[in-house]
């Protein structure tokens, strides 16, 4: 009889399409997918490490598997993820896991599993210089059956002062082209219209063999050759790397969405050289002029952290300024967070008192909250393309989905139905959505 799995999976889409590949691999092993951890017999959490309240969380969640494994007993907890390999040892001394495993172990999940006793919890957070996971077929966790996740690339290369990325998921290294469109290949022809490729830093994809060598401009080109009908999005581009080649590819082809989401993290140049992000506050606003001049109607978004070591309130300043010059479509936002490890951590002073970081993230907030409005007014009156994404949570009476450039739009449902492609007229707006007939 199939055991049963259930995985609660926190952070970004990159997350995501690793839970999808973990199914995969568990299913090997005879376990099958519940989305009730109540019935599971193995419960894990994927893990994110980024900010310190997504650890929080996690230490929380430790206490409810702990009950569950005590109701139901012979059920196994584990650990997976970036604080799987941040944390190990510490993770096993709780008693409450049976099981740690980092992101570049998990082809080992079955032996691990195997080898568990209550005496000896199992632990494999060895990082890969090769993994990808190229020739696992993700077992897909969507409900909606029309988005999927295809990761391209694993790892980061770029050590930002801040991040954790580079020492829990290690060196970057380029999945195999080829394999990435089979996939895509694979969920369009089940149904899906619309895949994001996932990489810590997509704009440095890069594949070679004897044969050929492949670029995310290129990768972009074969994805979207599969079908008119296939949307593609892409996540996370790097103001660094992002090229004149990448920005004209997505222009010339109607189905590579106009969408790019470019984290600044800082509008200072001083920040971002301590930030370590090899680039200026010049060079980020010539490579969003370049979009602008070459796409007008590519949406931009953006990451952006307040109170990070040192910052002034000139530096604040210069943050707000390039938000009102940009006008990005929306933004996550956040509080500096100091992670153990990081070069900011062993080398800086967290020295921003946290009532400054949090009136600067207001600061920051409010001025956003107030571009998000202008960006989706400018949008009033023009005819966008949707892919109907199904019912609008609000009313159900009416369908949502979004337009090329990732703006939602809500609009009446008359004979569409999830999947179609529709286009749409601008009537009105919120911050965060487009009101359509």
């Amino acid at each position: 009889m199939m055991k049963k799995a259930y995985i609660e999976t926190y952070g970004c889409q990159m997350n995501v399409n690793d839970t999808e590949v973990i199914f995969a691999i568990l299913e090997k092993a005879g376990y099958g997918r519940t989305e009730s951890m109540e019935e599971a017999d193995l419960v894990m959490a994927n893990t994110c490490s980024i900010r310190d309240n997504a650890e929080q969380r996690i230490w929380g969640r430790l206490d409810v598997f702990a009950r569950q494994k005590k109701a139901r007993p012979g059920t196994l907890v584990g650990i997976v993820g970036c604080m799987a390999e941040r944390l190990k040892d510490k993770l096993l001394d709780t008693g409450k896991v049976d099981l740690v495993v980092g992101p570049d172990a998990y082809r080992r999940l079955p032996e691990l599993l195997e080898a568990i006793t209550p005496d000896s919890p199992q632990m494999d957070v060895l990082l890969s210089r090769e993994e990808t996971y190229a020739d696992i077929t993700p077992v897909r966790t969507d409900r909606n059956g029309l988005s999927a996740f295809i990761s391209i690339m694993r790892g980061c290369n770029n050590v930002c002062s801040y991040c954790v990325v580079p020492y829990t998921r290690g060196a970057e290294r380029s999945r195999d082209p080829h394999s990435i469109v089979r996939e895509a290949c694979d969920v369009f022809q089940r149904g899906y219209r619309e895949v994001t490729l996932l990489g810590q830093n997509v704009d440095s994809y890069l594949w070679k063999s004897a044969e050929e060598t492949v670029d995310f401009a290129e990768l972009l080109k074969r994805v979207a050759a599969i079908s008119p009908l296939l949307r593609v999005r892409f996540q996370t581009s790097h103001p660094k790397d992002i090229s004149d080649k990448v920005i004209e590819t997505i222009a010339s082809i109607p189905n590579i969405c106009k969408h790019i989401h470019l984290p600044v993290q800082s509008g200072s140049t001083r920040m971002l050289d301590l930030m370590r992000r090899k680039y200026s506050r010049e060079w980020y606003l010539e490579r969003v002029a370049k979009i602008r001049s070459t796409m007008p109607e590519c949406g931009i978004t953006t990451d952006v952290i307040a109170g990070f070591c040192t910052e002034t309130e000139e530096d604040h300043r210069q943050t707000l300024s390039l938000f009102e010059k940009v006008g990005f479509y929306w933004a996550f936002m956040f509080a500096y967070s100091d992670r153990p490890g990081t070069l900011a951590n062993r080398t800086m002073k967290d020295d921003v008192p946290p009532e400054v970081k949090n009136r600067r993230l207001q600061e920051i907030i409010e001025l956003q909250n107030r571009k998000s409005l202008e960006e989706y007014r400018k949008m009033i009156g023009k005819t966008v393309t949707v892919l109907v994404e199904g019912p609008s949570k609000r009313n159900p009476a009416e369908l949502c989905g979004r337009a090329s450039n990732n703006m939602m739009c809500v609009f009446p449902a008359g004979n569409l139905k999830k999947g179609d492609y529709t286009d749409v007229t601008v009537t009105d707006c919120t911050s965060a959505t487009l009101i359509c007939k």
